[in-house]
């Protein structure tokens, strides 16, 4: 009894399913539909008259080809788990130019809106994902669309046949139950074959846009080499510099007054030696910005506990084992730490922090977690932001989870052999 009512759910499931697979598919031979019915009826079928409904029918099924296959990918990933990715090209940034006009990548505009207009219809039309939904929705008819009518067609023949008086529509109409109820569970799974092989990114799409990602990180990476230069000048310039002029000038006029004035310039040798140890103090901590002695020593694990040694925050450390990785990648995990521990005290101002560095199957796992009050957000020009460019340029990731009212969790992975 309860596997024929499993059975019957998963008819009435898969029914449902299918109906919505047909509806689905059809999508756009109705719209062809529509438009030789237009023809039909205004023009009469005169073949000279058949441009307008053509080019209607045309630009309906380009405006219904995008919506139609996120459609498909949103129901095969809801009833299957299966996800598959658009592979859609992003429209570069409209930026405005000093003559006034605004370039969107291909063209000048006098509006922002015109740029933006613009930029919607030649970036859809020169992305190769365009055409790739536009064969799939001239597939989906008569491949998951035709295994999804099945259930529907029986249905349909068990209503018109066993309405009749006659034996052989009777038949049919049994038959055609049969065929529903048995084919319901199963006829709407063709749409997970179909829309993988058909919507999922081709070879030259995904290497297009690994090109886009690398040329991007390298402009970041660029933009952020530059800035760490200048704040490392500007340091030197305003720290360490000025104390050693200010140093050089007090040694000049201790060496003028050891005849006439000792003790003058006794007073002034003490603070030559005070001021080059706070320069020299200051040259740690700068070459311990640029690069922790710790972390090269050491490695990764130790340096981040000696980073929540310093922390105000009450900081627990926990690792699995002692990775050693190539420099550029512990230095990139260890001022994402340092930065997430940062925000923790400025921004949710927490008090505990724990900090979790792993090694499993995919790579260095590392995840900071604090008591504070949530909320962080990931803006273009902030520190978070920056934290996943300095991780992309490894293919690292950076996920923030930040409820409101806390916590906030952050997990970087770093893809690495193990």
């Amino acid at each position: 009894m309860r596997r024929l009512v499993s059975w019957a759910a998963s008819a009435c499931v898969g029914f449902v399913r299918a109906c919505v697979v047909v509806v689905v598919a059809m999508l756009v031979p109705a719209v062809w539909a529509a438009a030789a019915a237009l023809w039909i009826i205004l023009w009469g079928g005169n073949p000279w008259s058949g441009t307008v409904p053509f080019l209607w029918a045309c630009i309906g099924t380009f405006a219904l080809s995008r919506p139609v296959c996120r459609l498909v990918r949103s129901l095969v990933e809801k009833w299957t788990g299966t996800v598959i990715p658009g592979g859609y090209r992003q429209a570069p940034a409209v930026t405005r130019l000093s003559t006034g006009y605004w370039w969107n990548g291909y063209s000048y505009e006098r509006t922002r809106r015109d740029a933006r207009q613009d930029q919607r219809w030649r970036t859809r039309w020169h992305d190769p994902a365009t055409w790739r939904d536009l064969r799939f929705i001239g597939i989906a008819p008569i491949t998951m669309g035709v295994t999804a009518a099945v259930p529907p067609a029986g249905v349909a023949a068990a209503v018109l046949g066993l309405a009749q008086p006659s034996l052989v529509p009777r038949v049919i109409g049994v038959l055609g139950v049969a065929v529903a109820v048995g084919g319901a569970p199963y006829a709407w799974r063709s749409i997970e074959p179909v829309a993988v092989r058909f919507l999922r990114p081709s070879t030259a799409m995904a290497l297009a846009k690994r090109v886009d990602e690398l040329t991007e990180q390298r402009a970041d990476i660029t933009v952020a080499q530059a800035a760490e230069i200048r704040r490392i000048e500007r340091d030197l310039h305003d720290g360490a510099q000025a104390r050693l002029v200010a140093l050089g000038l007090s040694l000049a006029t201790a060496e003028k007054l050891m005849e006439t004035d000792p003790g003058q310039a006794k007073a002034l040798l003490r603070e030559a030696r005070i001021g080059a140890a706070t320069s020299l103090t200051e040259l740690r901590d700068l070459v311990r910005g640029i690069s922790p002695p710790v972390l090269n020593e050491r490695g990764l694990v130790d340096a981040v506990r000696a980073l929540a040694l310093d922390s105000p925050l009450e900081t627990t450390v926990t690792a699995n084992d002692r990775p050693r990785l190539d420099p550029p990648i512990e230095s990139a995990v260890y001022f994402g730490i340092a930065e997430l521990l940062t925000n923790a005290v400025k921004h949710a101002h927490a008090t505990r922090a724990r900090i979790s560095i792993t090694r499993d199957g995919t790579g260095l796992v590392a995840e900071v977690e604090d008591d504070g009050r949530g909320g962080a957000g990931v803006r273009a020009d902030g520190g978070l932001a920056g934290l996943r460019r300095r991780l992309a340029a490894f293919d690292g990731t950076c996920e923030i989870t930040s409820p409101a009212g806390g916590p906030t969790r952050a997990r970087i992975v770093v893809p690495c052999e193990s």
